[in-house]
This record gives C-alpha cells, structure tokens and sequence, in this order.
C-alpha cells in the first residue's frame, strides 16, 4: 500500500500506486501529478489510466470477442481487436500501399521500411529498436527481471501469458479439440489459430509481396526470410543462425542430444512429440501413455493418407500434406534451404532429424554386444535381430500367403507388400512411392536433396545408403564382396 498525496487535500490511500508531485512546479497554481505503478515503472498523469494500466498485471480480462473469444482487459484493445475480424485497416502509409489498423502500426511501419529510424535507445549498450515493447523485452536482459516463474521447473517469464503458455506443457489436459483432425490444446485461442488452416482463413498479409499466414509470425519470418535475410536467432556453440525461433530449438537439442519424449514399450526417445507418435505405430498402436487422444490422432491421420486428405497447405507453393511438421519439413527443403540438424563430429547437416540420427551411428558407441560374436549394435533391437539371424535361426514371423519367415516383424510386413503390390510411401515431389520408408528416404536423398549422410572413415567417400557404405568398407578389410 502506498500513500498517494494531491497537493491541498487529505492524503488518500491506494493499492499499488504511488504518486509524485513535481518539484519544480509546486510553486504553480496546478501542480503535475505522476502517477507510477510499483511493478513495472509505468508512468501516467492522471489516475484513470493508471488503473487501467494494473489490469495488465491481473488476471481481470472483462472485454470478450464474440467472433474467437479473445480477452482483454481493455475495452480500446477489442476495439482494434475487432479490426483483424472486420479487416478494417484505416490508417494508410503515404509512400506505398501499406495499411494498419492501427496508428502505432503504421508509425512502425514508416520507421522500420521508409526512414530508418530507431528511436529507442538502451542506455547500458546502444541496442537500438523501433519499437518500444522491444526495447522493454531488451531491458530485462541487463536487469536480469523475471517476474513470473514456473514451480514446476526452471523456466521463467517477463510476461504472464508467456508462463501460462509454458505452463501447459505441465498439464495433460487439453480442453480443446478440433473436431476435423483431432488436434487438441489447452488454449482456445491456438484451437482459433488453428480452424484457420483448414478454413483458409489468413488475415495478415506481408507489406511487399502477395504472401499472407495465419498467425503474425509467420509473416515475421517470412519477411526476415525472404526480404530483409536476417537470422537473428543464433547458436553460442557452433554459430548456426536461423529466421525461425523454433528451427534454433530445434537445433540445440543437436548439442544437448535431449530426448524428453520416452517410448514407453521399448528404448526410443524422440526430441519432438510428433516423431514418438510415428514411432508408437510401429507397435501396433499408440500406446498407453498417449492414451485415447493420441489413438484418435494416429487413426486420423492415417485415414486423410487413405483418403488423400491434406489439411496442411504450403503457403509457397501447392503441396499440402497431413501432418503440420511434414509442411515445415518441405519448406525447409524446398524453400529456406535451412538444415537446423547439425552434427558436432564432422559438420554434417540436414533438414531431418532422423537423418541426423542415422548420421551419428557413422561416428556413434555401439553398447549393445552380442555375447557369442563380436557383433555390437546401437539399439537393443538390432543386437535380437542378429541373435535370431545369425546364431539361434529363429524365424517367428512367417507370410500366410507362401510361407516367408523371417526374425523381424517389419520384415515380414514390407514382404508383405509384395503380395498386395501396396506402396504406402509417397514422395511429396514426384510420383515416386515405396514399400519401404527407408526406400523413400534414400529416393529422396538421392533423388532431390543430394543429402549423403553416411561416410567412410577411412576415406572420403560418403552416400545416401547404408548398404553402399558397408560394401564400400570391405575395400578396405580386405573382405571379399559377395553377390546377393
């Protein structure tokens, strides 16, 4: 509690707000009043607009949209809210076609395209911006304020919607679901974002070319990408730098080798969510940590892959796909060139993580040891393989339609294939399909990315195929290469 005092009356106590009068105008007939919010050092002249500054630092939203229920605190906020639904863009820019909603957006706009002006200076080291909300976020970074934690771990915030977000990731409970692909989140406002793919709904637009996204920062990307060539994001351990926030993320697991996504049924571990559901069809089904909603997903899309439905659409070009990474994994490849995939032994790098992965067993401990030969292997998995293979001749697995048995399940699931004639691996490219994943993969490499993630280390010889880089080896043990 803090006393506020107006020159000539009874002090007044209010809750978190702390006035000053101005010295030098004591003298004047009408003295100048701040008013100051103790937790952020925001500064009003009159009362009003400092109460209504505290809402920002509550929970208090009163002001709702009807069209995707957005929330706020202030009533001028749904106001120029309202413009995104409406497309309402009064204030025009007068030295091209760019439009705002709003006077500030189009003062920003001047200053970042037309004059070059950066007013908003720090003062502990000459970081300049054109806009006052980052020079803010900056700030922080040299007061080391983080006012908003998380009691589950170590992550912290300097805004509360930021902690709300992040406090999701704590929490099973996704109380939103899309009812045409199964995607569920805890916050309406992502489920609103996300209808938007499949309505084709995309409200912002980029100032110099025809390109428009769904969500703001798409278009942010899309210009630093595309017009302006700046990476701000970068790596302190090797020096990759990227346009996308998500791509250095996803770059620094790389470093780190963090798997935070268990497999539940056997050994594998996944940096991304999407990568565990993939692998979880393997067994069969979703398995019991996913529970219900992870079956529905995986029912979901494999049948838009039956019925050719691909709600997930390129916004350079016509491919579409049925997951949401597949999209970002084709505008990586297609467009940004960008390989977020690193490998710290040799450099190699990819726009893949499971490139990757196969990559590192090249350079990788193999702690799986057979204990009847000098075998060892980088998976549990592979050394049973072998075992049955080379040394007991178990064949569990046998093919009802000619009686083919083999020791491994996905074996006798691509023999499979033989009889049906069934290529479920499509390349999103050209017309080429496969049997096999891994036959698509190496098409792919081969084919249109040039990638040749396996390379001898005896020389300098690299390909896109194992199996070529095990024949390759023999040349140099001597062994004798045999015809299959």
């Amino acid at each position: 509690m803090f006393g506020v005092n107006h020159t000539g009356s009874n002090e007044e106590v209010l809750p978190q707000i702390t006035l000053q009068s101005s010295a030098a105008q004591e003298d004047s007939q009408v003295a100048t009043h701040t008013y100051i919010c103790w937790k952020c050092g925001y500064r009003a002249t009159e009362r009003h607009l400092l109460l209504r500054h505290m809402k920002t630092h509550t929970d208090e939203k009163p002001f709702v949209c009807g069209e995707c229920g957005y929330s706020t605190a202030h009533r001028f906020s749904l106001s120029r809210h309202m413009k995104t639904h409406t497309g309402e863009k009064p204030y025009k820019c007068d030295q091209c076609d760019y439009s705002a909603a709003r006077k500030g957006r189009l003062d920003q706009h001047v200053m970042i395209k037309h004059t070059g002006e950066k007013p908003y200076v720090c003062e502990d080291c000459g970081f300049k911006t054109a806009e006052f909300s980052l020079l803010s976020y900056h700030r922080k970074k040299h007061t080391g304020e983080e006012l908003y934690k998380c009691d589950q771990c170590d992550y912290s915030a300097a805004r509360k919607s930021h902690l709300d977000q992040h406090m999701a990731k704590h929490s099973d409970e996704k109380a939103y679901m899309c009812g045409k692909c199964g995607y569920s989140t805890a916050y309406q406002a992502n489920l609103t974002r996300h209808m938007k793919t499949h309505t084709g709904e995309k409200p912002y637009k980029c100032d110099q070319c025809d390109y428009s996204a769904v969500q703001k920062f798409q278009v942010d990307q899309h210009v630093m990408a595309k017009h302006t060539g700046e990476k701000p994001y970068a790596c302190g351990d090797c020096g990759y730098r990227t346009a996308y926030k998500d791509g250095l993320t996803q770059h620094m697991k790389t470093h780190t080798d963090e798997k935070p996504y268990k497999c539940d049924q056997c050994d594998y571990s996944a940096t991304r969510q999407h990568h565990l559901n993939q692998h979880m069809i393997k067994h069969g089904h979703a398995g019991e940590q996913a529970g219900v909603e992870m079956d529905y997903k995986v029912l979901s899309w494999h049948m838009k892959s039956r019925a050719g439905d691909k709600p997930y659409k390129c916004d350079q070009c016509d491919y579409s796909a049925v997951q949401k990474f597949q999209v970002d994994q084709h505008v990586m490849v297609k467009h940004t060139g960008e390989k977020p995939y690193v490998c710290g032994e040799c450099g190699y790098s990819t726009p893949y993580t499971s490139n990757l992965s196969r990559h590192m067993k090249t350079h990788g401990e193999k702690p799986h040891k057979c204990e009847l030969c000098e075998y060892s292997a980088t998976q549990k998995a592979h050394l049973d393989q072998h075992i049955m293979t080379k040394h007991t001749g178990e064949k569990p697995y046998m093919c009802d339609e000619c009686g083919y048995r083999t020791a491994n399940r996905s074996t006798l699931t691509r023999h499979m294939n033989n009889h049906t004639g069934e290529k479920p691996f499509k390349c999103d490219q050209c017309d080429y399909s496969a049997g096999r994943k891994a036959h698509l993969e190496q098409h792919v490499m081969v084919k249109h990315t040039g990638e040749k993630p396996y390379k001898c280390e005896e020389c300098e010889y690299r390909t896109a195929n194992r199996s070529h880089l095990t024949r390759h080896m023999k040349k140099h043990t001597g062994e004798n290469i045999q015809c299959n």
